[in-house]
């Protein structure tokens, strides 16, 4: 193997593997530490920087960030790190001089973006404060999106919406509420905007075209019916309600059909729990409010008499699985399932019936608009697209890097720069050095087990239906939670130069992730290892041949548990500790004028 190119900003930035695997790139260790210290405002504004909606985020976001967790490595449940974030929003304190603002004189270019969801306003949040005037159209009273119409009040409170979408909306941002957009080419031939963005979602739920669906009214289109549900046009529901589909918006479903008065709810799913959708944490809660999960079962039509719905026919369905895979399926009975309502969350699909297919926007063969992957431009270069309407649906902290990502091409293409031309990202790596064997950092490994987060009791939680169910953590409790990062971000850092092969590092790893032996083939020299190399998709470090023998230092990234005790043996303090920092480009780096560097040292 070549020694490893820790020049590359990709290298640092894999081994923090919350980090790499949020799609917003959000600095998870440092805000832990930040709210170790109590330095919660903090935390909220560098959460800020790359999220833009902590609070939000702290309570409703999917969490790729946990599984990727390294403390899985050594037990089995995460850092909490997406209630850690909530905990930076509800202790942020006073946030005046702290938030961005626009100039007072703006750069004459006028952008409009279309829907008030996550992507518009992240737009907005990164071009007004370098002087664009941006109007955000949307078609309903009030600002959101889907994560005011379709997630309900009772794990996301309409105040903490109303809070961080105002921090957007007070730089000057023009929101045009009750304001659908009915022709795209009248917008850009008659508006005067120098670039258009469409953040406007995926608003169309996928329908079941079975027997008898258009025959009652008791059938209901899932994000349809959670949107009359928030704005109050719906109040009530039958006892008996069964819900089609298995992903997140059916656990919504479920969940708000009970605060409406349903006493029975079945979630009823084609399929092995293993392939469920939804996230484990959001079945988790709708099975503790007494949802039934019913599994392999097809729906076949629904029964109606007399014109009332009372039931839906569904095959039992058996599964062969191979490799964690579906081999074969078959059919074993049919059975019949009372109800009274019936909710169908099985999708949803982008809709643009506004947009006209002669303006110079190409579509595919499911009639999502042709767009660039990096730059997010479609086949007219004045129109952008983020978010759901851009590749389908996703989650909220996916829309809010795409529309980082398109607000950063919306400032190329107005100031006359090509798309493209980006800035890179950037490392910079600062020692945590602060004696002989001293960090500025806590390495001990805490076992503590994750925190619970506390909850309403399921006697007062189904009042109201905006009584918000999860408390979130104390200050107390949280302080528990933080010490179980392993601050992954602060890096061991070798140099080849100093080493004199003592072996000291080794003799102290506590998991064998070191091993000084002879360079070779990769898949030859993962065999040499001091323990095997279990995850091969994470990379070696592989350092230049030593002084002494000529021999290679490796270290195996998914064992090392950044304790530490490496650098704090070394003699020569050719282990070192340094916290890597990765900067990931947005707009206010100044699109094409700045090029970050590589990396840096400090």
């Amino acid at each position: 193997m070549n020694p490893t190119d820790t020049a590359h900003p990709d290298y640092y930035h894999r081994v923090v593997d919350c980090q790499w695997a949020c799609p917003a790139h959000t600095d998870v260790p440092e805000y832990i530490r930040l709210i170790a210290q109590g330095r919660y405002t903090d935390a909220y504004m560098l959460n800020r920087q790359s999220n833009v909606f902590p609070g939000i985020l702290g309570r409703v976001c999917d969490r790729p960030c946990e599984p990727a967790c390294r403390r899985v490595r050594v037990e089995d449940k995460p850092v909490a790190i997406c209630r850690l974030k909530r905990v930076a929003a509800d202790l942020k304190g006073e946030l005046s001089g702290l938030l961005p603002k626009a100039p007072s004189v703006g750069n004459g270019k006028r952008i409009a973006c279309i829907g008030a969801g996550p992507a518009s306003l992240t737009v907005a949040n990164d071009l007004a404060p370098l002087g664009y005037e941006l109007t955000i159209f949307e078609q309903n009273a009030v600002p959101g999106g889907l994560m005011r119409s379709n997630i309900p009040s009772f794990r996301l409170p309409q105040s903490v919406l109303d809070e961080e979408i105002g921090m957007i909306l007070d730089m000057g941002v023009t929101l045009r509420l009750s304001s659908p957009i009915s022709s795209l080419r009248e917008l850009l031939e008659g508006g005067g905007y120098d670039a258009v963005f469409v953040g406007s979602g995926a608003p169309k739920g996928k329908e079941l075209e079975l027997p008898g669906r258009h025959d009652t009214d008791r059938i209901h289109i899932g994000i349809t019916w959670l949107e009359s549900v928030a704005f109050g046009h719906i109040g009530s529901i039958g006892e008996r309600v069964l819900i089609i589909g298995v992903g997140n918006t059916a656990m919504d479903c479920c969940r708000s059909s009970l605060r409406l008065g349903a006493r029975s709810v079945r979630v009823m799913a084609r399929k092995p729990r293993g392939f469920f959708k939804a996230s484990a944490w959001e079945l988790e809660d709708a099975e503790a409010e007494n949802v039934e999960i019913i599994v392999n079962h097809s729906p076949t039509s629904f029964v109606l008499e007399a014109g009332r719905l009372t039931g839906m026919l569904f095959d039992c369905l058996e599964y062969e699985l191979e490799g964690g895979r579906i081999k074969r399926e078959r059919v074993v009975g049919e059975v019949m399932i009372p109800c009274d309502d019936v909710i169908l969350a099985i999708g949803q699909e982008n809709a643009f019936p506004w947009i006209e297919r002669d303006i110079g926007l190409k579509f595919d063969q499911w009639d999502r608009p042709m767009i660039d992957a990096v730059t997010f431009q479609s086949t007219r270069p004045q129109v952008f697209f983020g978010g759901d309407a851009a590749q389908g649906p996703k989650n909220i902290i996916w829309a809010v890097e795409q529309g980082h990502q398109a607000a950063l091409s919306i400032h190329n293409y107005c100031s006359g720069a090509s798309v493209t031309d980006r800035p890179r990202p950037g490392v910079t790596l600062s020692s945590r050095k602060m004696g002989m064997n001293e960090w500025s950092y806590k390495n001990d490994y805490a076992p503590l087990e994750r925190r619970l987060m506390p909850h309403v009791s399921l006697k007062e939680r189904f009042k109201k239906l905006n009584i918000e169910v999860e408390l979130g953590f104390t200050a107390e409790q949280a302080a528990q939670e933080v010490q179980r990062c392993l601050n992954c971000d602060i890096q061991t850092v070798f140099e080849a130069k100093l080493c004199i092969e003592c072996d000291a590092c080794i003799d102290i790893c506590p998991v064998d992730c070191l091993t000084i032996t002879q360079g070779g083939d990769e898949a030859e020299l993962r065999g040499r290892l001091r323990a095997p190399a279990l995850e091969p998709t994470q990379a070696l470090f592989v350092s230049t041949p030593l002084i002494q023998t000529g021999r290679v230092m490796v270290k195996d990234e998914n064992l090392c548990v950044h304790c530490g005790l490496c650098a704090e043996r070394c003699p020569t303090a050719a282990w070192d500790m340094q916290k890597s920092t990765i900067h990931w480009p947005q707009a206010a780096d100044g699109g094409h004028k700045c090029r970050a560097p590589k990396l840096k040292t400090a």
